[in-house]
């Protein structure tokens, strides 16, 4: 039985896309995967869309969903470094990334995110793979 997890951020918009993106791309096997945040934009940020294209997975169909949206019972609850108390949602492991938003910055900002992001979901994966969660 696969297990859940969510990436939440405030915008929903970079982090937890790019997250939910590496997910579904290295672990569908192991997660059901989701992303959401506490004040979603109104779409992805183009340039999560241009990086994660450039690491060779398309997010551009993913959208910027609520925290009510995800399920309300997860395995594993990751935020992004949001600055905001994240609402409780009931997990068996919660973590904190603790990432910078790369909104509004240079699109090497983004580059280093993603490349952080990508690390971070193959050591989660690595944890189901050896029973830790």
């Amino acid at each position: 039985m696969k297990k859940t997890v969510a990436f939440v951020c405030t915008g929903n918009s970079c982090r937890s896309q790019m997250a939910e993106g590496f997910m579904k791309y290295y672990g569908s096997e192991l997660f059901e995967s989701f992303s959401a945040g506490t004040h979603p934009e109104e779409e992805i940020n183009p340039n999560a869309i241009l990086v994660m294209k450039e690491a060779g997975i398309d997010i551009s169909m993913q959208y910027p969903k609520l925290l009510k949206d995800i399920p309300d019972k997860l395995d594993v609850l990751i935020t992004m470094g949001c600055n905001v108390e994240c609402p409780y949602i009931p997990c068996r492991l919660r973590e904190d990334w603790g990432l910078d938003d790369p909104k509004g910055k240079p699109i090497e900002e983004f580059r280093k995110t993603r490349d952080i992001i990508e690390e971070k979901v193959k050591e989660l994966i690595l944890k189901v793979k050896n029973n830790e969660i």
